[in-house]
């Protein structure tokens, strides 16, 4: 039997400015994100995944694709409204990872083709704002990311929400995560403005 054994955060020697920096955004996301800039084998990727699991549980209402907080669910919610008193359950906060080459509608949602054409119904299929929401969203070589998607991370890191007109399907649903990217910057800059809208940068 294979078991997985998580990197512990505790375990990340040296980068003191970076762990204070994933810290301090774990204990307040409202500071907007953590960019890290460093070489390769500096340990950037192996803080951000630790990081998680110091992460309280979150609570969610039952079934819902949303990740809505049963104590306060959010009354614009796709799966909603969802009823006082609402089941609930509890699950691990989540390190969501978006690949570089990863589709506008991977990560903001889209129509779901299988309802579409199978029932005829429009349906939203959550995407990786809707994942996140509540726990980590980590970008690796965000550099490297098209420019529109990561205004679209930004934006919904700075609303708190993600706003989605498309295919006929219009949706508002909350998107509350801790924003990380990690860079070379041997392998090209972000540009200036977007560097900006990082709440803290750490080498």
């Amino acid at each position: 039997m294979t078991t997985t054994t998580t990197y512990p955060f505790s375990a990340v020697l040296g980068m003191a400015d970076m762990r204070l920096a994933l810290l301090l955004n774990a204990v307040s996301p409202a500071i907007g994100g953590v960019l890290v800039r460093g070489e390769k084998g500096t340990a950037k990727s192996t803080a951000v995944r630790a990081l998680a699991a110091l992460l309280p549980p979150v609570r969610r209402v039952v079934g819902c694709r949303f990740g809505c907080d049963p104590a306060e669910p959010d009354p614009a919610c796709p799966d909603g409204p969802h009823p006082a008193g609402a089941g609930a359950e509890i699950r691990p906060a989540r390190l969501v990872e978006l690949p570089v080459g990863a589709a506008e509608d991977r990560v903001v949602g889209a129509l779901d083709l299988e309802q579409a054409i199978g029932a005829g119904v429009r349906a939203f299929e959550p995407g990786l704002l809707a994942a996140a929401h509540r726990g980590v969203l980590y970008v690796d070589e965000v550099n490297l990311l098209h420019d529109h998607l990561v205004d679209l991370l930004l934006d919904a890191a700075a609303m708190g929400r993600s706003h989605v007109e498309r295919e006929g399907v219009s949706v508002s649903h909350a998107a509350r995560f801790l924003l990380v990217g990690t860079m070379n910057p041997e392998e090209g800059e972000l540009r200036p403005q977007l560097l900006d809208r990082f709440g803290l940068t750490s080498r």
